[in-house]
């Protein structure tokens, strides 16, 4: 149903801008009242040492708690009525309070292409070839089918935070909404089998806490990472996220602590890109790895209409019958795809249809009804994206962009032939890959790229091919129970280092290396990561922020040289590429001793006036012997061009008798509103909402239709986020009615 709600909400937004100053706005009404008795499901972080007073409090109010978490941080998820848990947020003993949110999964060349082939030639110490063998591997997701003949050998167990039993199986074949995700991550780090993982020796232990759909909470997650750390897992691999961009979201606070205690924890950063300050929760974490997509060698389609040179890049679309059109085809659009907008002129011909409204595997099976031959469907908001099909359809689909899709669309009525042109690419950065930096801490990430495009692995019953960040992940998972294996001493961050030192950064179509908050360090290379000499962490470098009207500003970093081999080793910094307005001081050449340890200062002198306004990046070269290890570094000049509101949808909730609206708000807000007109005469109606001293995250509202503060109708809606002395808006036309 989620789904469902996640496409029908945009039916109800036109993206008709109308002019600010026709609003009559200055003077706004008194903020609405809350409801006090409206229910809250929250994670309550206690003070160190405070869980005891938190939980006393907690009792006196009769609040109930759900979750109780004590590795992670000190604290509990709870429900109860806003206006005590409202009491909670000013005892002394709390630490933050933050609102449960969802979750979702975000979506064989690809072993031996990024080295994984060369490890297995080489030997642990205790001469066993590297395949993860004695590693234990967590995975938070969708379950495993644990009975799949190229898993069963290596699962070991596991813990279901949806159902609240010890049985992670994943939903087979018969079962409905029938979930396959987290089986196709566990193939891809150690199936053993018709198909082999990047470590098909691992250890697997299975944390189902995402339920029907793909979706699940985060108390679900939270507990799923509260018990790998009981578990004493390894390896912790999480290919899901939401859209809050959050250094402090609950879920990177957890993955964070994970890694203090000696796990290697691995996240994807989303599949939202190809806009920077996309990368979300737990993607956001410091300690994390987090791992954006890039392709293997793959053979894309492109499409064009006959006649016109602009070339439109695709997704394929994943349950579906390969698109292979080799000659000149006719197109024909067929608005959102339903039963309704086919007729007898598309048998035999490809359909253009938008996002929206509908599933897309009834768009699809409309398509097929109709006998078109393939089906193009373009987003309905900007950007591309990556779909998938709830079961296999035998008729070729693909996705691409909004401004594609308008482009074309715009252009079938002149020539309605399509032709499709092939090119086999290789270390493409995916454009849905999502992006950085962190806000407000400025970290970057993704910190490692890593094949997330067209990777084949298990699912339940049998085996599929998909892509997503999600894919990219277990191929680090299964890299860091490699390198876990080869040197079990080395703690998270050395293998961090490994993986980020050795790998190989990459270029776009004009041989320029993509950003540093594109593709943090690039793509791994398993076999130079065992192989390392020399470590260097941490391995990127935020020097933060600095303001433009300041004097010249020293802005210093330490990192840490480790020598893990049995050799000296020489040690040069080269200078970076040259700035304007920023001078390095770089230690000068030294030698380490085998096994030897330094701690070095990287300073940047920077003049602010000289510099341009928003983020800077680069990379430093560090010469060892043979290796050359290449740390990326980022500082940002003043408040970066980041939309200070973002995401907001509005449309239907999970049943008829309700709507639901979302917002990021990456700085969070000292005022929000969304403030409603009369779409004729621009009277002010009324407020759908209005709140003041908003934290960053995402903001989610559902409200039941008994409970609107206006009539249901067409209105033309301001949504305002005021932060300091900054106001973004946003306008929009609302259809609040659930006809």
């Amino acid at each position: 149903m989620i789904k469902k709600t996640i496409l029908i909400m945009t039916i109800f937004i036109m993206f008709v801008h109308f002019p600010v100053q026709a609003y009559t706005f200055p003077h706004r009404p008194p903020k609405p009242q809350m409801n006090e008795n409206e229910q809250k499901h929250m994670i309550v972080i206690a003070e160190k040492g405070e869980s005891k007073a938190v939980k006393e409090l907690l009792d006196h109010l009769d609040i109930k708690i759900d979750n109780s978490y004590q590795h992670i941080f000190e604290g509990f998820s709870i429900e109860g009525k806003y206006n005590k848990i409202a009491r909670i947020q000013e005892h002394h003993a709390v630490d933050q309070v933050h609102e449960v949110k969802d979750y979702s999964v975000q979506m064989d060349e690809s072993v031996p292409f990024i080295g994984g082939d060369a490890v297995r030639g080489e030997f642990d110490a205790q001469h066993r070839r590297l395949s993860g063998k004695g590693v234990k591997v967590g995975i938070i997701d969708t379950g495993i089918d644990y009975s799949h003949p190229d898993l069963q050998r290596n699962y070991k167990g596991g813990l279901d935070t949806v159902d609240d039993d010890k049985d992670p199986m994943e939903t087979v074949m018969n079962q409905v909404p029938r979930t396959f995700h987290g089986t196709h991550v566990a193939g891809i780090i150690g199936a053993n089998g018709k198909i082999t993982g990047v470590a098909p020796e691992v250890d697997l232990i299975a944390y189902r806490a995402l339920g029907p759909h793909g979706l699940g909470s985060t108390d679900q997650i939270l507990e799923a990472i509260e018990q790998a750390i009981k578990d004493k897992v390894d390896i912790l691999n999480l290919s899901l996220g939401n859209s809050v961009n959050s250094p402090d979201w609950p879920t990177s606070i957890a993955i964070n602590k994970a890694v203090e205690k000696g796990i290697v924890a691995v996240t994807s950063s989303g599949n939202s890109g190809p806009l920077p300050w996309t990368v979300g929760s737990p993607g956001s974490a410091n300690q994390a790895i987090t791992v954006g997509a890039s392709s293997p060698p793959i053979k894309r389609a492109y499409i064009k209409l006959s006649g016109n040179r602009k070339e439109i890049e695709t997704e394929s679309f994943q349950g579906v019958k390969e698109w292979d059109f080799t000659k000149s085809e006719d197109i024909i659009f067929a608005n959102l795809g339903e039963e309704r907008d086919f007729h007898d002129e598309m048998k035999d011909s490809l359909v253009l249809i938008e996002r929206g409204k509908l599933d897309f595997i009834d768009k699809v099976l409309n398509a097929k009804n109709a006998g078109a031959k393939g089906v193009i469907i373009y987003n309905n908001r900007p950007g591309p994206f990556i779909g998938s099909l709830e079961w296999q359809v035998d008729i070729p689909v693909i996705s691409i962009s909004q401004e594609d899709g308008e482009w074309l669309k715009e252009n079938i009525h002149q020539n309605n032939l399509l032709q499709t042109v092939y090119r086999t690419e290789a270390d493409t950065l995916a454009r849905f890959s999502s992006r950085g930096p962190v806000t407000s801490t400025w970290d970057i990430k993704p910190d490692i790229l890593a094949p997330g495009v067209d990777i084949q692995s298990t699912i339940p019953d049998g085996y599929l091919s998909l892509h997503g960040t999600s894919m990219a992940a277990p191929h680090v998972a299964g890299a860091a129970a490699i390198l876990k294996q080869a040197h079990p001493n080395w703690n998270p961050q050395q293998v961090k280092a490994a993986l980020m030192n050795s790998a190989l950064p990459l270029t776009n179509q004009n041989g320029k290396k993509y950003a540093v908050y594109d593709q943090g360090a690039g793509r791994i290379q398993v076999d130079r990561a065992v192989d390392a000499n020399v470590l260097i962490y941490p391995s990127s470098i935020s020097f933060r922020q600095i303001r433009s009207d300041s004097t010249r500003k020293e802005k210093q970093f330490q990192l840490t040289i480790d020598n893990v081999s049995e050799t000296k080793q020489v040690v040069t910094f080269q200078l970076p590429e040259k700035k304007k307005g920023v001078q390095w001081k770089l230690p000068k050449k030294f030698v380490l001793n085998p096994q030897q340890k330094k701690k070095v200062l990287i300073t940047a002198d920077i003049s602010p006036l000289l510099v341009e306004q928003g983020l800077e990046e680069g990379r430093i070269e560090v010469s060892c012997q043979n290796e050359k290890i290449q740390i990326p570094y980022l500082f940002v000049v003043d408040e970066p061009d980041y939309p200070r509101i973002m995401g907001f949808t509005f449309g239907l909730g999970d049943d008829e008798k309700s709507f639901m609206y979302q917002m990021y708000l990456p700085g969070g807000a000292d005022e929000m509103g969304i403030a409603l007109y009369d779409p004729d005469t621009l009277r002010f109606k009324g407020f759908l909402d209005w709140q003041n001293n908003m934290d960053r995250g995402l903001y989610e509202r559902t409200v039941k239709e008994e409970d609107l503060p206006i009539q249901k109708g067409q209105y033309k809606a301001l949504i305002f986020v005021k932060k300091g002395e900054k106001e973004d808006t946003l306008e929009r036309d609302l259809w609040i009615d659930n006809e």
